[in-house]
């Protein structure tokens, strides 16, 4: 199958750098003095890695992304083509970002010479509310657009809920995700913040207080309109494409709109992508080990373990009998189950 390389546009179209960014959604959103005011007017927790999350629109927001959020509201509008990746901090991202990315592109890019061998799957696959999102500033480009968020389905912006774009929902077990996110936002905490007990944490996410949280309102929105609109919502579970990997990257294409071939999978195309975007691959490439896609951690905080199950080595009995609880308690009756190493 032929395959050429195409134009930095390909590879990040929407990527403006961090800087210009920052300064176009503070412009356009509102000053310093505005954001302080909003606040003010928040209820607040303590926060994970920074000094509060704060209560907006249903949802615990760090509040550097509140800005770029609300420029998203005010600017954004998704086109039928766009394809969303939405998914609770932790839960796989990354791996997403990866495997979207390189299912979408596979015509424009030999596996040998491949962006993601030489750039962090966020870089590939800009979150929302990191970009300038003024649609006459986006340039042109061959579609899909892909996008991220960490937003709850019912706080995305209308048009996305709207058009025919698609939303790719990843869902991981709530005690995987909360040990990840522990492990994660440790390292991305200030020093002058002081350390955040695993006790402490499991306390917050259990009241649902996490970035974007609680984690049943978010799991719990993307599962019913899944469940209303399976043709432009699917919803994925992190241990289901750990076990059946190629199974279900050949599902995402076909959702996608860009199924695998009867010749690309006699080429074995499918396990080659799945292999260019392992946990494994992707965690021993030099810009993941070195590199650094957001100020506040170096990429190689984005590559732990990413194993299911981990939780068990972390999570006292008692621990785990109040989280059940709450998982029973918030979707009990849903008919959304999780696999779990207990």
């Amino acid at each position: 199958m032929d395959r050429v390389e195409s134009s930095r546009e390909m590879i990040n179209p929407l990527i403006i750098t961090k800087s210009d960014a920052r300064d176009h959604q503070d412009h356009e959103c509102f000053d310093d003095d505005s954001l302080t005011k909003l606040l003010a007017s928040l209820p607040k927790e303590k926060g994970w890695s920074s000094p509060h999350l704060y209560l907006y629109n249903g949802f615990w927001c760090p509040p550097a992304h509140l800005p770029g959020i609300i420029s998203a509201n005010r600017h954004f509008e998704a086109q039928d083509t766009d394809i969303i990746l939405a998914t609770l901090p932790k839960s796989g991202t990354t791996w997403l970002k990866a495997l979207v990315f390189a299912i979408t592109r596979r015509q424009h890019y030999a596996l040998s010479q491949h962006p993601l061998l030489t750039s962090n799957p966020h870089d590939l696959v800009p979150f929302l509310h990191n970009i300038s999102l003024l649609n006459d500033d986006l340039p042109s480009f061959q579609p899909p657009r892909l996008f991220s968020t960490h937003l709850q389905y019912c706080s995305l912006h209308e048009s996305i809920k709207s058009s025919g774009c698609r939303i790719v929902h990843l869902c991981r077990n709530p005690h995987d995700t909360f040990i990840s996110g522990w492990h994660f936002f440790k390292k991305a905490r200030p020093d002058d913040l002081g350390p955040l007990s695993l006790e402490e944490a499991f306390d917050m996410y259990c009241r649902g207080v996490f970035g974007y949280g609680p984690f049943w309102d978010h799991l719990l929105g993307y599962w019913k309109e899944s469940l209303e609109r399976p043709d432009k919502v699917l919803f994925l579970k992190y241990e289901d494409l750990k076990r059946d990997t190629l199974v279900h990257v050949k599902r995402l294409a076909a959702f996608m709109g860009v199924p695998f071939s009867a010749e690309e999978e006699r080429e074995g195309l499918i396990k080659e992508i799945s292999r260019l975007c392992s946990f494994s691959n992707l965690k021993e490439l030099e810009v993941n080990k070195t590199g650094r896609s957001t100020p506040f951690v170096e990429n190689k905080a984005f590559f732990r373990r990413g194993e299911v199950g981990d939780s068990v080595n972390h999570l006292t009995p008692e621990m785990v009998e109040r989280l059940n609880k709450v998982i029973e308690e918030k979707l009990g009756g849903s008919a959304l189950t999780f696999k779990t190493g207990f």
